[in-house]
């Protein structure tokens, strides 16, 4: 019989990480409560409204029973989900589709289905944090391979990638485009990677959440490759291009019926997703731009806002992000956790503050985003202007609170 205190939990429950995202929030609900105003910039939760359309459907249901949906998913939502892909020009079919909890649980099925114990995947750095989770989850290594944001963030060439790969690697994970950084890889720079999937017998990971979030440059699927037909892995949500993140629905899709059965038999444990939001975004899946547009459009002004305030602040290091809705930035500061930290417990200008992602934590890099914080464009364009004049008059009195 065990002693009190004997007993201990697993080393993977140990290494799970905390979301450096949420690190800090605790800290400006407190904020609040005394009456500061925090400008949120520190999480990608769209600030406008979800399309009416998501609600009447919910309250329109016709249904005496909530029963289980089968385990790959709805048929409604299946055929949407097709419908909504070949809109974006990737034909797959009903049966090489599985709906999924988010992608997140779509990124974990994946990475379960292709990898061993200890195995690893090849991710480029700053990557977006959660991924650390899930490779925990499954036992999986994440191997980092580090970009820089003097060229925002692009692919390293097809040499440095190959000198990370050995005979554990089993794929290689991206984000495109990309959350944190906002970089949207070229049809060069995917063509790298599918030369290397077919050289090394790899898997290609592709995390297309963002896919309509592409403002300068043309946006490129994995599926579009066909060297990679038996290969590419599509990690997909509905949660940003149609502001539904609490749906929780999300896809894995492949044409290789390994994966897609594995990822089946995944789903069977778990049983299955939720029915009535499987149900509530069929609408906006056959018939996405009419709701995707306006989105897109409003986050390609703020990203624009963005870009001309940050040449306002002195000594930050940015660039143009090309797609999503964040940015990677430099601060003129040893330690960007410590600043963070400090600007949302201690600092505020006329009754306001403002709340960052230390970009540390997207990295598995040690010492790598020190000085960094992703920012999210998650406010209207006064509200933004407003943070980032904020975080420019800050960094004066940080200094002298450090002197």
């Amino acid at each position: 019989m065990s002693r009190l205190g004997s007993v201990s939990i697993a080393r993977r429950a140990r290494e799970m990480q905390a979301s450096p995202l949420r690190k800090l929030a605790v800290t400006a609900e407190e904020r609040k409560k005394k009456g500061i105003k925090v400008y949120h910039l520190n999480i990608g939760q769209p600030d406008l409204p979800t399309p009416p359309i998501v609600f009447e459907t919910i309250h329109n249901l016709k249904q005496s029973t909530l029963a289980y949906a089968p385990s790959n998913g709805l048929p409604q939502a299946l055929t949407a989900w097709k419908n909504y892909l070949r809109s974006a020009g990737i034909d797959l079919d009903e049966k090489e589709i599985i709906v999924t909890a988010g992608g997140s649980e779509a990124i974990i099925f994946a990475m379960c289905a292709i990898c061993d114990a200890g195995d690893e995947i090849i991710v480029f750095e700053p990557f977006y944090t959660n991924y650390n989770g899930f490779a925990t989850i499954a036992n999986v290594r994440l191997r980092p391979l580090p970009l820089t944001i003097e060229d925002g963030f692009h692919l390293p060439s097809e040499r440095e990638i190959e000198r990370v790969i050995n005979d554990r690697t089993r794929g290689i994970l991206i984000c495109n485009p990309s959350n944190p950084t906002g970089a949207v890889y070229g049809r060069h720079e995917l063509e790298q990677l599918v030369r290397l999937a077919k050289r090394h017998d790899l898997f290609l990971l592709s995390d297309e959440v963002y896919r309509e979030f592409a403002y300068d440059t043309p946006f490129h699927s994995i599926m579009s490759f066909a060297e990679v037909y038996d290969r590419a892995i599509l990690l997909d949500s509905s949660s940003k291009r149609f502001n539904v993140c609490g749906a929780r629905i999300g896809v894995l899709a492949s044409h290789n019926v390994e994966v897609v059965q594995t990822a089946f038999k995944f789903g069977m444990a778990r049983l299955s997703v939720a029915s009535i939001e499987q149900l509530a975004l069929v609408p906006l899946l056959n018939s996405p731009e009419q709701y995707t547009a306006p989105i897109v459009e409003e986050f390609r002004t703020r990203r624009d806002v963005v870009y001309e305030e940050l040449g306002e602040i002195q000594g930050v290091t940015y660039y143009k992000p090309e797609g999503a809705f964040y940015i990677v930035i430099g601060l003129p500061v040893a330690n960007a956790e410590h600043f963070a930290k400090w600007l949302i417990e201690e600092y505020e200008h006329e009754g306001e503050t403002v709340l960052l992602a230390p970009a540390q934590g997207f990295y598995a890099t040690a010492g790598k985003g020190i000085n960094e914080v992703r920012l999210a464009f998650m406010l209207n364009v006064h509200d933004m202007k407003k943070a980032l004049n904020i975080i420019r008059l800050s960094f004066d009195p940080y200094k002298n609170a450090k002197t």
